[in-house]
């Protein structure tokens, strides 16, 4: 199946900005009202096909996009390479693992729903078995509508403490791991924006 008709879980815009006034660019915390109201208007996201969305600017395209970092204080920081699926993304570094989500049977509600993508794609892109991801912790949303890309997705940003030994990437053809101490990090521009608006927001 091309990926272009992966079944992907979207929310209409103006749903989940409540015609703009929630509207946001850069990383926006849990702890807040207008992401307190975000997370609530998620419950109201509906199934499309995801060719269908990449240039519907009516619809963001929820993404999980998990933050780890090991038991010395480093983050894991990778690089899209060319065999990967997000050709806009090739070559920028990144500190969210992460996916488009999808539907999820017998799912009791839209936390079950987040959280079961976000496992999903840490067990897939690095390694890590549904056991090892219980302690995935929920921070935030990451939104950027000043370009392309960003205007038709939403990240949903995760955390997660991680054994370095546990972490092994799958597709060794379409990302390159490393570990690296957050006061390292100098240059964002390095970085994809959505990466670089979370590294400067903490």
């Amino acid at each position: 199946m091309s990926k272009y008709d992966e079944m992907i879980n979207v929310v209409p815009r103006k749903i989940v900005f409540k015609n703009e006034e929630n509207q946001f660019d850069g990383f926006l915390s849990k702890d807040t009202i207008q992401g307190s109201e975000i997370m609530d208007a998620l419950k109201s996201y509906e199934i499309k096909r995801r060719g269908d969305m990449e240039d519907d600017p009516k619809y963001k395209q929820l993404v999980s996009y998990c933050l780890l970092e090991n038991y010395e204080g480093q983050l894991l920081v990778y690089k899209r390479l060319s065999g990967g699926g997000e050709s806009r993304l090739h070559g920028q570094g990144s500190i969210g693992v992460g996916g488009h989500m999808n539907e999820v049977v017998g799912a009791e509600d839209i936390n079950e729903v987040l959280r079961t993508n976000a496992q999903r794609e840490l067990e897939e892109e690095v390694g890590l078995d549904f056991q090892k991801t219980q302690n995935l912790e929920y921070l935030g949303f990451i939104n950027d509508d000043t370009n392309e890309v960003g205007q038709v997705h939403l990240g949903v940003v995760f955390s997660i403490k991680v054994d370095r030994a546990d972490v092994e990437v799958q597709e060794t053809d379409t990302l390159s791991i490393d570990w690296v101490n957050r006061e390292e990090i100098k240059d964002l521009s390095q970085f994809e924006t959505w990466s670089s608006l979370i590294l400067e927001a903490l």
